[in-house]
């Protein structure tokens, strides 16, 4: 069985118990149509005006909708065409000719469809099932699993905060377990921790005794204290633990956890 020498003072676990431009110009002997779109997105417009009768009879091009009206007679001779304020475009030369073009108008980009990432909440009694068990190896040990039975992502800081029976005193961190990250519970996936019954000392040295059940509460974000009510549970017949009892930090896996 290992030791372990560094941990956190018992005095500190209690304390943090506690407490996001529509551009037209149609160059050469046409009319441009202003069109009316969905703002942001640029909007294809149809050459419309100063055509021929042959091609006031052809098939519009797809596009934004515009009217152009042309008199008088003789060759026709290209203009640059004006847009009004009403969204209509109007030219004169020689020839005659009417030429409509209508078309859809522009359509919105598609919306992005990936899922937001979803928010975080912390781990509380309220959104997992927290359960204690005694494995068989290492000895003296006790395995607590706290599994997310929320909807949510939540996030279990630090270690769990403990309280055995109506004592006062909560026991003390076992520093080497520290994670390298806040461990991350998707629904349905599960955090643990693993308590150690005794430490170096003989149990009559380090007032031993037999335990009947265990609150476990969960740390802050901001390590300021617990979050939530205390997930009380019956501990299994014969826990003996003494005052150097010691947790570890959540661990994401079961091994993890049980290697201390």
């Amino acid at each position: 069985m290992r030791t372990f020498r560094t941990r956190t003072t018992a005095a500190a676990a209690t304390a943090f118990l506690a407490a996001l431009s529509l551009t037209a110009c149609q160059n050469g002997g046409s009319d441009a149509g202003a069109a009316s779109g969905t703002p942001a997105v640029t909007a294809s417009t149809a050459p419309v005006g100063a055509a021929t009768q042959a091609d006031a009879k052809a098939t519009p091009e797809a596009g934004t909708a515009g009217t152009g009206d042309t008199t008088g007679s003789g060759a026709p001779r290209p203009r640059h065409t004006s847009l009004n304020d009403d969204g209509t475009g109007t030219s004169t030369g020689t020839g005659t000719g009417t030429g409509t073009g209508t078309g859809d108008k522009a359509k919105p980009a598609a919306k992005d469809k990936a899922a937001a990432p979803a928010s975080f909440v912390t781990c509380t009694s309220a959104n997992t099932r927290v359960t204690v068990t005694r494995p068989t190896r290492p000895i003296n040990h006790l395995l607590i699993t706290a599994q997310n039975t929320g909807s949510r992502t939540c996030l279990a800081y630090a270690a769990p905060l403990l309280r055995f029976d109506d004592e006062q005193a909560a026991p003390g961190f076992v520093e080497g377990s520290r994670p390298q990250a806040v461990v991350t519970l998707a629904p349905g996936e599960a955090a643990y921790a693993s308590v150690i019954l005794s430490g170096e000392r003989a149990p009559e040295e380090a007032n031993g005794r037999v335990t009947k059940r265990l609150s476990v509460l969960f740390a802050a974000r901001d390590a300021s204290g617990s979050v939530g009510a205390p997930a009380t549970v019956k501990l299994p017949a014969g826990t003996y633990k003494t005052d150097d009892v010691a947790v570890t930090y959540w661990q994401s896996s079961l091994d993890d956890a049980l290697s201390f």
